[in-house]
């Protein structure tokens, strides 16, 4: 059994086929979909999606850094009308992102740290979303008076970058980038090992090779899982219950599997 940690398979991009993409994650194995947050337009079609699959797909709250801008005192508005929600996992995606613009960098910062109390005051983990602003991320999270506890999304560091994220209580989420011929993840994986990984899609983004370039699907999970095996000299099996049970422990998901009856019903 897998689990894909990070699945944004209630985007727009899977309109076209939501349920059977759906129903292949479940084909492939990959029995717990965790749908990251992005903001409050997006945020109804996601919950509609979980709604329709409960105890199987598991819905987050945040405000995706790129989501922060000018109206970012409305968009926080709407998420914090959510607060309290029971079927809630976790709190993201959130954090900062520096590649695209800077422009909003002081309220990105503020709005992920309005939600790391959040998470603190709810104990719920967080989905950390860190491009170009890792350094940034692990001040703040340095600073936090509570003990946190999340996963990096994709994560984009060094060993010793990941060194520093098991000490501050958080994994790394490990993708489709994994699979890349230069990206030079290789050497982080195997530093860190597998009971500091979580495994994740990014869908429909970050495809893993040999699909990389077209949509991202939470079914390819098992590509990625066997690139960490290979990377780590381990079996396959053995990275799926390890990464199955660091995403189980850190979500407080169920641990019952699908049967059968239910894999078929939803791949129709």
């Amino acid at each position: 059994m897998y689990i894909d940690t990070h699945s944004h398979i209630y985007a727009e991009e899977f309109d076209d086929g939501r349920e059977e993409a759906i129903g292949r994650a479940f084909e492939a194995g990959v029995e717990r979909l965790v749908l990251p947050d992005i903001d409050r337009a997006s945020r109804p079609r996601m919950m509609e999606a979980a709604a329709r699959h409960p105890g199987r797909l598991f819905p987050t709250l945040g405000v995706h850094p790129t989501s922060v801008d000018g109206s970012w005192r409305e968009e926080m508005a709407a998420f914090e009308k959510w607060l309290g929600r029971t079927e809630i996992v976790a709190i993201g995606e959130c954090g900062i992102d520096l590649h695209w613009d800077t422009t909003y960098y002081k309220e990105q910062r503020a709005v992920f740290e309005r939600q790391l109390r959040v998470a603190g005051e709810m104990d719920l983990p967080v989905i950390i979303h860190s491009r170009d602003s890792l350094p940034e991320i692990f001040d703040i999270l340095k600073r936090q008076r509570r003990a946190m506890k999340g996963v990096l999304h994709c994560f984009p560091g060094t060993a010793e970058d990941a060194a520093r994220a098991a000490d501050l209580g958080f994994l790394l989420g490990i993708g489709g980038v994994v699979t890349f011929k230069r990206s030079g993840m290789a050497e982080t994986v195997r530093q860190a090992g597998a009971s500091r990984l979580v495994l994740e899609t990014d869908c429909p983004y970050l495809a893993p090779a040999p699909h990389r370039g077209k949509r991202n699907e939470s079914g390819y999970i098992p590509l990625i899982a066997a690139k960490i095996a290979e990377i780590l000299g381990e079996d396959i099996k053995k990275i799926a219950e390890t990464t199955t049970n660091n995403a189980m422990k850190l979500f407080n998901l169920p641990c019952q599997n699908l049967s059968d009856k239910d894999i078929k019903q939803v791949a129709k």
